[in-house]
This record gives C-alpha cells, structure tokens and sequence, in this order.
C-alpha cells in the first residue's frame, strides 16, 4: 500500500470511533502492538528531540525501504509513534521524505491532543522525514 492509501484507512478506521476515549483506546493498542526497538538503540543518539515522553527511533534500509522501530516510556506516546510507522515504515525513502502527511487533521489527532503531545507528534514526523532524507541521498550517490 502507498502512504496516503494507508492514511485514507487509518481515517476509515477512526471513523468507526464515536467518542475520543474510543480513540485513544485504538492508539493504545497500536502502542502495544507496535514491535519493540532492539534495546541497543534506546541511547540518546536514537531520542526523538521535542518530545515531552522519551521516544527513540531507529531507520534502516532493507530491501530498497526504511523500516521503522521505536519505543516509548509512554503509552499515548507508543501509540502516536506506532501510528506513524504504521504510515511511513516500509516506504521508499523518497516517498516518505515527500510525503504530505494529512491523517493527523483528518482523524481530528491534532485538535485532541495537549500542546506538548502535539510538538511531540510533529518531531517524530519531522525525524522521520530527516532519516528519509538522508536515505534518499544515499540511494541517489
């Protein structure tokens, strides 16, 4: 699937949800869901700056795609990072570093959530995107 065939199910899904508890529910769970970063990446080379929660994320290239682990000491946070892997891992780099990422406003995330969880969102994506960035440019030469 491409990165908006993904986002336009994710905002299916949250369709479904009458009430942002129902929400935040279904972003637990893909907290929980989410596979777990190799512990030698949870260092302060892999913490995602701007995030009030310690986030690390890690990006490798397999098979010509980043792929995403992460990890969070918090579970709201778990879950908003596990939903952007959701969206952004197994992408080509060059996609993900274009990507126009409309989900968030779509689903109503951005308006839910406190200012800090907010910037927080925004650095994970923005980190994600740099790691895209640089794969891309790798790639190229």
């Amino acid at each position: 699937m491409t990165i908006n065939e993904i986002q336009d199910q994710i905002i299916e899904d949250f369709s479904y949800y009458d009430d942002w508890m129902e929400k935040y529910e279904h972003i637990i769970q893909l907290g929980k869901a989410l596979p777990l970063i190799d512990e030698q990446y949870k260092t302060d080379d892999h913490l995602i700056r701007g995030c009030q929660s310690r986030v690390w994320l890690h990006a490798e290239i397999k098979d010509g795609k980043v792929q995403f682990t992460a990890d969070s000491d918090a579970i709201i946070t778990k879950g908003l990072v596990g939903l952007m892997i959701s969206v952004l891992s197994g992408q080509p780099a060059k996609d993900i570093a274009a990507a126009d990422i409309y989900f968030i406003d779509r689903i109503g995330l951005k308006s839910h959530l406190s200012p800090t969880r907010s910037n927080g969102l925004l650095a994970m994506l923005k980190q994600m995107k740099l790691y895209a960035v640089a794969f891309s440019a790798t790639q190229a030469s």
